[in-house]
């Protein structure tokens, strides 16, 4: 059968299949064709042209290995400094945006063999700043670029500035209070004398301020003098007690923050207290994550027949019928499609069937409806590793 015409429904139909993505493993690098199916790539294997270039290949293999690893490496920073900038960034989100770009680089045919251990060799040489955390691996680009250097320098510089605008404002604004200052008399410090008259005929006088006020008779001198002295006591009183109401709100203050801190601790030891390390309930579905098994079981999924220890379980698999001693650290829990039922495995819900509404993968945790227990019907935020699917 000769080849299909440009416009006939056939080929149409393999050009819009030719456009998108297909499988990774069905792509040679060398050669940079991809292959829709496995028998597509055996033929292509066996192609004479794919012959060529694997001579090519082996008379410098390491030559071609650092092509592809400089191509990769240049790529997904380019990717990760445009998209993202400086933020802080989950390294499979950036890997993922990268491989949807149909000719992108293929990491198995470069020098790393995971994406693990891509991200810890940015982070030895300086490209980002990486950092492990339970939920995976997060990268943060370093902007070394030169323009970029120069105008964070001038920003520094401009900010420096301002500064020095600023403290020469205040040490003029100094200068012209202390001139103000040095045109008056410093004013003496008040000294307090107890009255006494040498004689009946003198009289006493007090220097209000401005005004000065003589008095006449003595009787009304000493009357005078004995309110003053009434007035400073009062005044001196009244000091002391705002004095001791402000020591007093400041204690109260004082002592609703600590309450407040105090209910906080108590609630976060009660929380706490319900977290326990194990986690294995029987008739969920678990998934084997561990490698130790051999392809047959890893990220096989099973049901947990029996728990053992607290931390071990029976667990048959659900594909092969196999029975397996498993440890929790061996095995993951399971998400299921919004709508199917669910156990809570941790914290103060553990033990409730509930069902699966939604799910938040921003902050890796799904939205549960109790079912059971004193509170049915409500809704709640569970961690993906607190819940799995029930059997």
């Amino acid at each position: 059968m000769g080849k299909a015409d440009f416009l006939s429904p056939k080929a149409i139909a393999n050009r819009i299949k030719s456009k998108g993505l297909q499988k990774l493993r069905w792509y040679c690098q060398m050669c940079q064709k991809q292959c829709r199916d496995e028998n597509g790539f055996k033929c292509h294997c066996m192609s004479e042209s794919h012959q060529r270039q694997l001579l090519l290949a082996s008379e410098d293999p390491n030559k071609f290995m650092d092509y592809f690893s400089d191509e990769f490496k240049n790529e997904f920073l380019e990717l990760l400094r445009r998209r993202f900038g400086t933020k802080r960034v989950h390294n499979n989100i950036v890997y993922n945006e990268y491989i949807s770009d149909r000719e992108h680089v293929h990491m198995n045919s470069t020098q790393w063999e995971t994406l693990t251990d891509f991200t810890k060799w940015l982070g030895r040489e300086g490209f980002c700043k990486v950092d492990e955390t339970p939920k995976g691996w997060y990268i943060q680009y370093i902007d070394r670029d030169p323009e970029t250097i120069r105008l964070q320098e001038e920003q520094a510089r401009r900010k420096k500035a301002d500064l020095d605008d600023e403290e020469r404002s205040a040490k003029f604004i100094s200068e012209q209070v202390r001139r103000g200052r040095g045109g008056k008399e410093v004013e003496e410090t008040p000294v307090f004398t107890e009255l006494k008259r040498e004689s009946e005929e003198e009289k006493i006088a007090f220097n209000l301020g401005a005004s000065a006020c003589v008095a006449g008779p003595s009787k009304s001198s000493s009357t005078l003098g004995a309110s003053a002295l009434k007035a400073a006591a009062a005044a001196a009183s009244t000091k002391r007690k705002d004095a001791a109401s402000d020591s007093r709100s400041e204690k109260k203050k004082k002592s609703a923050l600590e309450e407040i801190m105090e209910m906080e601790a108590r609630k976060k030891k009660k929380l706490d207290a319900v977290r326990t390390d194990y986690w294995m309930q029987p008739n969920i579905v678990i998934k084997v994550v561990t490698k130790r098994l051999g392809e047959k079981y890893h990220k096989k999924k099973g049901v947990v027949m029996e728990v053992r220890d607290k931390y071990a379980a029976v667990v048959k698999m659900i594909d092969s019928g196999d029975k397996l001693k498993l440890d929790q650290n061996h095995v993951e829990t399971v998400i299921p499609a919004p709508g199917k039922r669910v156990l809570i495995l941790n914290g103060p819900y553990r033990d409730v069937e509930a069902v699966l509404e939604g799910i938040d993968e921003k902050n890796f945790s799904a939205t549960l409806t109790l079912e059971t227990g004193s509170q049915k019907g409500k809704r709640v935020d569970i961690a993906y590793e607190d819940f799995s699917k029930l059997a």
